[in-house]
């Protein structure tokens, strides 16, 4: 059985390239009735935090991507990662170096050692040429019990080439001249990244490594870990960079809020919908569908269809209405526009409730109302945010005028301010109140105030939502209510805020 891993590091919140690759490993197991777990990499005690491990649960939760096992914490297995380390010196395939810490090469784990090791073979010079490679093993044994302190580092073979086959890439293959002596156990005791990634996967017997396309040059050296300690090397698959608009790699540090999942819960975001967005950023279904549902991704999902371009996230750091990638917010609205209304209401419910704005009433004398304010209105919004902003009005009396609208729609004609409250008085006494009647009526009125319906129509839909666009004005009266409606007519707020 596939068994594959999401492996974050609880550094900071849960960004969209991280929760695209567990979305894709989910999909990998759930499509073939595999296993997929969560290891939690807390070794950077420094930067690890609680806080972090918890952003990361909610995340996944709040996507959908379950897991199937108890949680692995890194941290718990260095004691087991230190004693593998160990083992390797003993059978002779990594060694003790004494070299002090400030001569030593690794004092800055981070750097590209791949580059240095080029640049040191084309100027002759040997990496390999540690003066404790060698070291007898009765000298190294002497040295490290009288207390010298010393990392432990693979020894790698100097000539012999890597490669597998990836199974997004292809071929890839790099010779063992490019390849350091990597440092396996720093000299305070820490096991570094490839030691511990390895050890972890072969104890949770990881089948296959879906990730991120900036760790190929990893793998190298994680496959001669796994042939050190004679274990099955996993199949590989690397997935495509999300790159920023200007083709620089997304970042937390660059680009702050809006490559965080928890922005999108925030701001009002169906899960669904998100995670649908993120599968089509370096996937593509078959028939080239975007918008499916969690059994249509399970589905259609395949390693195979992962592209080797990098996706781009567009979004525009200065603008308002377009702060993340237009088709995340197009697929947001597909969502909330389409999806059974069942299931949309509990998360209106939630963004009302967050706003103050929901009336336990909803849920009981006023559920049909709810019902048929939700169905009006999501006709158009965005996020599950515009039922609190957008539709405001239809929830409560505080709600705001668009500035624009008033002078458009109600401003630019004097005679309105005495004509919409001769509406309302004409409104209050159609009897049924519903969209047709109210048609009828304002109809009527219009043909004898001698003006064209369009002008009722406009200044009623600013007068009751403060908006110059939404539903289908009549339907708007009859979702507001006789009363209501009415009183927003009369009311003269337009003219107090807007007319000086």
């Amino acid at each position: 059985m596939a068994r594959v891993r999401f492996a974050p590091s609880p550094t900071g919140y849960l960004h969209i390239g991280a929760a695209r690759s567990a979305l894709f490993n989910w999909l990998f197991a759930r499509k073939i009735g595999g296993t997929f777990l969560l290891r939690i990499e807390d070794t950077d005690l420094q930067r690890s935090t609680d806080e972090s491990t918890r952003s990361i649960i909610e995340g996944l939760e709040w996507l959908g991507l379950d897991y199937d096992e108890e949680i692995v914490f890194q941290s718990d297995n260095a004691e087991k990662h230190r004693a593998a380390a160990r083992r390797l010196v003993e059978e002779g395939k990594a060694y003790r170096d004494f070299t002090p810490k400030e001569q030593r090469e690794d004092k800055s784990i981070k750097q590209n050692i791949a580059d240095r090791a080029r640049a040191n073979a084309a100027e002759g010079i040997d990496h390999r040429n540690n003066p404790f490679r060698d070291l007898s093993q009765d000298e190294s044994e002497q040295r490290a019990a009288a207390g010298e302190p010393f990392a432990i580092r693979l020894k790698v073979a100097p000539e012999g080439v890597s490669h597998f086959a990836d199974i997004v890439y292809g071929e890839q293959e790099r010779a063992f001249s490019e390849i350091e002596d990597l440092v396996l156990l720093r000299s305070d005791g820490h096991p570094l990244y490839n030691l511990s990634v390895v050890l972890d996967d072969i104890e949770m017997g990881i089948t296959h490594v879906i990730r991120g396309q900036d760790h190929l040059t990893n793998t190298h050296k994680q496959i001669l870990l796994y042939q050190a300690f004679g274990a099955a090397i996993p199949q590989f698959a690397h997935l495509p960079l999300i790159l920023a608009p200007n083709k620089a790699k997304l970042s937390k540090r660059k680009h702050g809020e809006v490559v965080s999942l928890t922005t999108y819960r925030d701001r009002g975001f169906v899960p669904a919908a998100f995670r649908n967005f993120l599968a089509l950023l370096g996937w593509s279904p078959p028939e080239g569908r975007e918008i499916l549902s969690r059994d249509e991704l399970i589905k259609e999902f395949s390693l195979e269809g992962i592209g080797r371009a990098n996706a781009v996230f567009n979004f525009h750091e200065n603008d308002p209405r377009h702060w993340t990638d237009d088709k995340a917010l197009w697929i947001n609205a597909e969502y909330i526009r389409t999806m059974p209304l069942a299931d949309l209401l509990p998360m209106v419910k939630a963004e009302l409730r967050s706003e103050k704005l929901w009336r336990e009433e909803y849920d009981d004398d006023e559920r049909e109302w709810f019902e048929k304010a939700v169905e009006l209105i999501r006709q158009r919004f965005f996020t599950l945010k515009d039922f609190s902003v957008q539709g405001r009005a239809y929830f409560s009396e505080d709600f705001d005028f668009e500035e624009a609208a008033v002078r458009k729609n109600i401003l630019k004609e004097p005679k309105l301010k005495e004509l919409l409250p001769a509406l309302a008085d004409r409104l209050e006494v159609v009897e049924p109140f519903t969209a047709p009647t109210a048609e009828a009526a304002l109809r009527a009125f219009a043909d004898e105030a001698a003006v064209k319906a369009g002008l009722f129509i406009n200044a009623s839909r600013t007068m009751l939502t403060g908006q110059a666009v939404g539903p289908s004005m009549f339907e708007v009266f009859e979702i507001i209510g006789r009363e209501r409606s009415a009183m927003r007519l009369r009311s003269q707020r337009p003219w107090h805020e807007f007319a000086g």
